[in-house]
């Protein structure tokens, strides 16, 4: 397999990109795109302390949720940016992880000639659905007469299509057509490398077009269903951390005699909304596991 991954330029951008015949270009470099929407995915989860924090506008909306329903700026909430943004990332991070179907997104590039390993950015990567590379043989018409045409024709008469069989024999039936398809067609195959990078096999000998299918949480399309649960979620998991903080001690001097504070309540409050929100998102918003029925 030859080494040297390519960053791909995209002939259509992806579903979030520009459409040719805009003002902006719509080739660009797949791997100069870090953000899908507002969230950064090159940067989840992996804020440092000392790092300088800024919120985007979609950061921005969850962070105000997250103080309001804490009691700011009545009360004040012993809370930092960095600890906020952690608590966003986690709840953002889990969405995306179990997002349903319905989030896929697309996103094409053109392969280069004895070059087979491409370099994909972080949203596309993350949950990667499927590459379509090269063209089925069995989405082409073929002539009659010529070896193809032959050759399927007496596939299926030998496998009696047209009569009764049972599953077992559709079965061997669809196995060997998938089989057909690898030998005689001209539909690759394809792996994920490091989970960073797309090779495609048979190394390609020509400009091909790839589609990729990946599922990616678009902030400025995302339901607000969605939106809510980050929400509710982000301010569970800070109840937590916020709780942890003043447990530290159980009363503060004042001069009416101390004031006592919620500490302990606090991290079993924000622990069970956790739970429960949890419960909501595998029971209604993560996608079924696929089954199928004869």
């Amino acid at each position: 397999m030859p080494i040297n991954p390519v960053k791909p330029d995209t002939k259509y951008g992806n579903t979030a990109g520009e459409f040719p015949g805009s003002a902006v270009p719509s080739v660009f470099n797949t791997s100069s795109t870090q953000r899908f929407g507002e969230i950064d995915y090159e940067t989840l989860n992996r804020s440092r302390f000392s790092d300088v924090v800024e919120f985007s506008k979609f950061y921005s909306i969850i962070k105000d949720s997250i103080l309001s329903r804490l009691g700011a700026p009545v009360i004040r909430v012993e809370l930092t940016d960095h600890q906020i943004l952690t608590v966003i990332d986690e709840a953002v991070s889990k969405l995306d992880f179990h997002s349903p179907n319905w989030c896929t997104n697309y996103t094409t590039f053109r392969t280069i000639k004895n070059r087979n390993l491409y370099e994909m950015p972080r949203f596309v990567m993350n949950n990667l659905q499927f590459v379509a590379y090269k063209k089925s043989l069995l989405s082409v018409a073929q002539q009659e007469g010529t070896l193809e045409f032959d050759f399927f024709i007496k596939y299926f008469q030998d496998n009696f299509l047209f009569k009764d069989f049972q599953i077992t024999d559709f079965l061997l039936m669809t196995m060997h057509l998938e089989q057909l398809r690898k030998i005689l067609g001209r539909e690759g195959t394809f792996e994920v490398v490091d989970n960073k990078y797309i090779a495609v096999y048979p190394v390609p000998q020509e400009v091909e077009e790839v589609i990729v299918q990946f599922r990616s949480l678009n902030s400025d399309t995302l339901h607000p269903f969605y939106v809510n649960w980050l929400q509710k979620y982000a301010t569970a998991h800070a109840k937590v951390i916020l709780g942890g903080i003043r447990g530290k001690y159980s009363t503060l001097p004042s001069p009416g005699g101390g004031a006592r504070l919620n500490g302990d309540s606090l991290v079993q409050e924000g622990t069970n909304e956790m739970e429960k929100l949890e419960d909501v998102l595998f029971n209604e918003i993560e996608e079924p596991p696929a089954f199928t029925a004869f």
